[in-house]
């Protein structure tokens, strides 16, 4: 599935899923536009044009989008995540996640989207979500409903940008290792159960992630619109 001649922005492009995505289409012909907020991680990134931002930050996010222009594809992995349970929940902590995964996510999608109808249409969104907006897990209360909320969103955006030819899916992976993952499942006690309810044995791998978002940007998923497609190993199975 190459890209050659098309471009991509990827939000949290710098670790992770982004990342490897970055480097996957990169490899596959697209141009990447990468935006990250720590420049020293988008300075390792080969062959991507680095936007330095802040997407916690409405106005920052808008200029970033700005600054990366008219694409043909938008991948919206920026994210975070902070353990708290609902009883501990803390103002800063659902700020802190909504903006990143929520907020930003609709922002960058809404500044696409504008730029792609006023160049005359087409493109596609993919949002990455989670397995946690399908499924409870201890001290996830606001990343699973940012997630879903994600999830929420993406159909309605396949709705409203569809007669513009702009297809929008999400994609959720299971526990997938990146540094963000290794915080709220390296401790044994919560790995293990959690690895045995995968039929495929084990964890995703970031490149597992970028491979699947690959074939819903390619011309391959024409028809796949508004739908939230698990990456989990057969976890949501059983």
């Amino acid at each position: 599935m190459p890209f050659t001649g098309k471009s991509v922005i990827i939000t949290g492009a710098g670790k992770g899923i982004g990342r490897a995505t970055a480097i996957l289409l990169a490899e596959r012909g697209a141009r990447v536009v990468a935006i990250s907020r720590t420049q020293s991680d988008l300075d390792s990134l080969p062959a991507a044009e680095a936007i330095v931002a802040d997407l916690s930050d409405p106005a920052a996010a808008r200029a970033a989008m700005a600054q990366a222009g008219t694409c043909d594809f938008l991948v919206n992995c920026a994210g975070t995540n902070v353990l708290e349970s609902l009883l501990d929940m803390s103002d800063a902590g659902y700020d802190a996640v909504m903006g990143i995964n929520l907020r930003s996510a609709l922002i960058c999608a809404q500044e696409f989207a504008r730029a792609r109808i006023a160049a005359g249409g087409g493109g596609a969104i993919v949002n990455v979500t989670s397995i946690a907006g399908h499924r409870g897990f201890p001290d996830h209360v606001v990343y699973a409903a940012s997630k879903a909320g994600l999830e929420g969103a993406t159909r309605v955006m396949a709705r409203e940008l569809g007669p513009h030819g702009i297809r929008a899916v999400a994609i959720a992976p299971t526990v997938t290792l990146t540094e963000l993952a290794a915080a709220a499942w390296s401790e044994p006690t919560r790995r293990d159960p959690m690895m045995a309810r995968h039929p495929m044995g084990r964890f995703a791998e970031a490149e597992d992630v970028a491979r699947a978002i690959a074939l819903l940007l390619s011309d391959d998923a024409a028809m796949i619109t508004g739908a939230a497609l698990p990456l989990d190993g057969g976890f949501l199975a059983v």
